[in-house]
């Protein structure tokens, strides 16, 4: 899914920070700042980055993102880039063996939302490409978020967590789904999208099935009057349940009186 305006701002307030802890890769870095931009993460603080800072493969990964990588904050220990936090997630796929809570992402997402609303400053740690994150650093988070993945291969990249827990995060505060174009504004939700049109009402179903039953009577196709109720009903069930918009009623009727036209000369012809 592509589509980016920068001429738009993100309309969040406060937002957890992202700490990527010793990452190895500026590509990873990149992609991380990326995932972090799609769901109005702005703060990051780097422990130790293998490749130093900064990093021309990082920002190339990062694909625009740059308000997020000319104010990233570089640290030489863990401790000092939780200063200021009142409350920090740590992610792993591993059980550690220690007394720590663990969260689901979504879990994560809508505790996030309501600690920050209450005023509250959290931060997310991410570990390494390789291993991860060690005991001693969980050890200085608050609780622990574990993603529902498949055991025979339960690893993710520095990306994929960030997008992972970044969505569950922004998917409680968004206003729409996707972008807005030029031409259009953006989805307010998901269901039906009834573009320059609306829902039939009754009186125009009611109307488009007198016209297709008058028209099937003409035809033939009701061959007892004993067998007609019940074929009605069906063909009333059928239009029914496809929830037609105004426009498709339309489109209806106006099939149905082409085919009738076009019936009307063959027969004329027939009789000429």
């Amino acid at each position: 899914m592509a589509g980016t305006d920068k001429t738009k701002t993100t309309p969040l307030g406060d937002a957890p920070v992202v700490v990527l802890v010793n990452p190895q890769l500026g590509e990873n870095i990149g992609t991380a700042i990326r995932a972090m931009a799609n769901f109005g993460l702005s703060e990051l603080r780097i422990v130790n980055p293998r490749d130093g800072w900064p990093n021309e493969k990082a920002v190339s990964a990062a694909s625009g993102a740059d308000w997020i990588i000319e104010h990233a904050r570089i640290f030489d220990r863990l401790e000092d880039a939780l200063t200021g936090l009142n409350y920090v997630y740590a992610t792993t796929a591993r059980p550690r063996g220690m007394v720590k809570e663990v969260l689901a992402p979504d879990q994560a997402g809508s505790d996030m939302r309501l600690r920050i609303g209450r005023g509250e400053k959290a931060g997310i740690l991410f570990g390494r490409e390789r291993w991860g994150l060690s005991n001693d650093e969980i050890s200085l988070a608050d609780v622990i978020i574990t993603a529902p993945v498949d055991p025979a291969f339960a690893s993710l990249n520095i990306a994929q967590a960030v997008l992972l827990v970044g969505y569950e995060w922004y998917k409680g505060l968004a206003r729409t789904l996707g972008q807005q174009t030029p031409e259009l504004p953006a989805l307010e939700g998901p269901g039906l999208k009834m573009a320059d049109t609306r829902p039939a009402t009754k009186e125009e179903l009611f109307g488009f099935f007198s016209h297709l039953e008058s028209e099937l009577d003409n035809a033939g196709f009701f061959k007892t009057e004993e067998k007609k109720p019940g074929m009605v009903r069906n063909i009333r069930n059928l239009f029914t349940r496809t929830g037609l918009t105004e426009q498709e009623v339309r489109s209806l009727r106006g099939m149905i009186a082409s085919l009738t036209r076009a019936h009307l000369r063959k027969s004329k012809v027939r009789e000429s």
